[in-house]
């Protein structure tokens, strides 16, 4: 669920409140969905009685991922408004929670830059002010996430069988993880929090999962590629020819962390019956949709950045603040987000 934030061309229309009103209302309905579905408790498989109350359920994971993408958004916005660049108000992207998708109620949301960026200054800050402002609704929501986990019945009402096995068992196989990044080790290393599920429950945990999904994309948005808020930054920070050195070098780096499971992925889908002798340290740091990315930002996206101002240098206390969005994307960056035991 990345956030494409830019689009630096002429547009001649303006504002319309009420789209982005009802594009956020129904933002707001399917992200409760898709909540209510990741708690455990689908809405529309509820008799008519139980319809509400079973929505309710998702409330929590909606308004914890909406605050996200909102805070995100806005840190945008606000940027734009401080240089007096024209832009618009956040669209919110609704996804129906589908029974053959694995959704979360949203791709997202989006400003658009309504005329051309000329300073590197207000590049960096346009850029920067997104990620780290979404930043700290991820760590708060994380930090929530381990200060308030429910007690260990919370688990049972989820899933009944679990009580009569004394507890949440192994994994079986084709279960979803989530992989851990270093601000969750961290976090759970500080904290210490007692009754944290696997990162195979931690879906059926609002709070926790939608600071996880606010780092995941935090992650793919800082990503220092081509146009990204991560590209922008890294622009803004080292010139054109830093950009061109560091976004080629992240580029095969996605690449060849992926390369090991994509490989396996297709071999298996032409021939499920053979074996192939991957070693399983291998496949542990490899997420084959590093391999989708790639290809989205080396041919959709782009991975050049145009010129953007001059390439003076920017001052000390916005060269500290690009540090610090670097210190966040390794923080929040996860080698392999989700895996399939």
């Amino acid at each position: 669920m990345p956030d494409f934030s830019y689009e630096e061309t002429k547009l001649t229309t303006g504002r319309h409140y009420p789209i982005h009103l009802l594009l956020f209302v129904a933002t707001l309905f399917t992200t409760t969905w898709a909540g209510a579905i990741w708690t455990g408790i689908p809405p529309f498989t509820a008799n008519k009685a139980g319809f509400i109350e079973a929505l309710k359920t998702g409330v929590p994971f909606s308004l914890a991922l909406l605050a996200f993408l909102t805070v995100h958004e806005f840190g945008h916005f606000f940027a734009t408004v401080k240089h007096r660049i024209r832009a618009t108000l956040p669209y919110y992207i609704p996804l129906p929670p589908l029974p053959f998708l694995m959704s979360i109620g949203t791709l997202g949301a989006i400003i658009r830059i309504k005329e051309p960026i000329r300073s590197r200054r207000a590049l960096f800050d346009i850029g920067a002010a997104g990620p780290l402002a979404g930043f700290t609704v991820a760590l708060g929501l994380l930090i929530y996430g381990f200060l308030h986990l429910p007690l260990a019945e919370y688990i049972y009402s989820v899933h009944p069988d679990y009580r009569a096995m004394g507890g949440i068992p192994p994994a079986p196989a084709d279960t979803l993880y989530l992989g851990k990044n270093l601000l969750f080790i961290l976090l759970d290393a500080l904290i210490q929090p007692k009754g944290l599920p696997p990162m195979y429950e931690l879906y059926h945990y609002p709070f926790l999962f939608a600071g996880w999904l606010a780092c995941f994309v935090t992650a793919l948005n800082l990503l220092p590629v081509g146009q990204l808020d991560g590209g922008h930054v890294i622009y803004a920070m080292f010139g054109s020819e830093g950009h061109r050195k560091i976004s080629k070098f992240f580029l095969a780096f996605i690449t060849v962390i992926g390369a090991p499971s994509f490989i396996l992925g297709v071999l298996e889908l032409i021939n499920p019956a053979l074996v192939f002798p991957v070693p399983e340290l291998l496949l542990r740091w490899s997420w084959p949709g590093w391999i989708i990315w790639a290809i989205i930002l080396r041919r959709f996206l782009g991975t050049k950045h145009p010129q953007a101002g001059s390439d003076h240098p920017l001052p000390p206390g916005r060269m500290t603040a690009g540090w610090l969005c670097i210190a966040v994307f390794i923080l929040t960056f996860t080698p392999v987000p989700f895996a399939i035991s």
